[in-house]
């Protein structure tokens, strides 16, 4: 009987985790760990959407199978979401469907539309689901840049013209987790010509729709016209209301994919708790204030982060979205490679962060650090990584 598992042997070990357990084995042993590695939120979600929450679970019938692609009032409340923010309109019915978080979402379309051969393009660096999904699924990847500059149109350009068989999926993060990085809506009308022109799917994750900064709001592939012809969005409520752990997002527009996604997920759940599905409600038809205070509670961190860091001699980006910075490694520490440096940063700094080899060969070099810590503590890992640096510099 043999343990080598198909599957299992296509994916290496997750890097991420190294790191994470590192963090876990210095908490329990008592060290004070100022953890930027995961994207958590800290805060709580909204009162009036925990009070749903407890008033749906209350009630006797709401206990058991809930619905696979989610109840209608959910799926209605992202359709109306997407009319008031980005000018979309969706059906509820067809072109909409509630996942368990964007990341189960992106890894069941990953089985639903790929088969083993397939050429899928995802960007390099990328969060691991983006490729990792369809590797588990049996189908090949085919890297592209996360950049969005003229280097990437090559890239996409080169990869239909010299890739046998010709890709078939094309995956898009803007912003994007890891690098922040972000698109107009030039960039989608160009990229949804492209894929018409090529006859490829495209999946956009924009789970960060909403940590936006500056006053420059995100935007989204199906603002263009016909976009929906080839594309699905995928969204999330973790980030928006804070609500990671309770593990809802969508997928929402062609309805083709809609529906293969869909079909998929009705053999592997019964969907999300329907209590936590009402919650989800709330938060979306609910007051939206809090969506305002928690965008502008990470910009000051943001902020916060970038000139604490700055001075403590570690010049960091200023990203114009999402909860993450993308830094390249402290000078002195480039050839030491972005794990060890994460792994000597939390030993000797008591600062985790994100190893940029984790999402893909491109990162290296790189590491990724979360806004989730309060002002005070994002201060305090400055000074321990001021200290670490000249200590280093000895």
């Amino acid at each position: 009987m043999s343990d080598e598992f198909y599957r299992i042997k296509r994916m290496p070990p997750y890097v991420i985790a190294e790191v994470n357990a590192m963090r876990h084995a210095a908490r329990q042993a008592g060290r004070d760990i100022i953890d930027l590695g995961m994207g958590n939120p800290d805060q709580p979600p909204p009162q009036h959407v925990i009070d749903k929450l407890c008033e749906v679970a209350a009630k006797p019938d709401a206990h058991g199978y809930s619905q696979s692609k989610g109840i209608p009032g959910l799926r209605r409340a992202q359709s109306n979401y997407y009319q008031r923010r980005f000018g979309v309109e969706l059906d509820p019915e067809r072109e909409v469907v509630v996942t368990m978080g964007s990341k189960e979402g992106l890894s069941s379309m990953a089985t639903a539309i790929s088969a083993p051969g397939d050429v899928i393009l995802a960007p390099s660096p990328a969060y691991p689901i983006h490729t990792y999904g369809f590797m588990i699924a049996g189908a090949t990847i085919r890297s592209v840049p996360t950049t969005p500059d003229e280097n990437y149109w090559r890239a996409l350009d080169n990869a239909m013209a010299y890739t046998v068989p010709r890709p078939t999926v094309l995956v898009v993060n803007y912003p994007s987790n890891p690098t922040a990085e972000t698109v107009d809506l030039d960039f989608y009308e160009r990229l949804v010509a492209w894929a018409k022109r090529n006859e490829v799917w495209v999946l956009s994750d924009l789970a960060y729709s909403e940590l936006y900064y500056d006053g420059k709001p995100t935007r989204s592939i199906l603002e263009v016209p016909g976009a929906i012809e080839i594309a699905v969005e995928f969204t999330s409520m973790s980030k928006t209301f804070s609500m990671a752990g309770w593990r809802i997002g969508f997928c929402v527009g062609n309805q083709k994919l809609i529906a293969a996604l869909t079909r998929v997920k009705s053999y592997l759940d019964y969907g999300a708790f329907t209590p936590v599905q009402a919650a989800a409600c709330a938060a979306l038809n609910g007051p939206q204030e809090v969506v305002e205070q928690n965008r502008a509670r990470y910009q000051h961190r943001r902020d916060v982060m970038v000139e604490s860091f700055t001075r403590a001699g570690w010049a960091i980006p200023n990203p114009p979205a999402s909860m993450f910075t993308w830094a390249r490694l402290p000078p002195g520490f480039e050839n030491m490679g972005s794990l060890e440096f994460s792994k000597r940063l939390l030993q000797e700094a008591e600062v985790a962060v994100a190893a940029g080899v984790g999402f893909g060969e491109e990162g290296e070099g790189y590491v990724r650090i979360a806004m989730v810590e309060n002002e005070q503590r994002i201060r305090q890992a400055a000074r321990n990584i001021k200290k670490f640096l000249a200590d280093y510099g000895r």
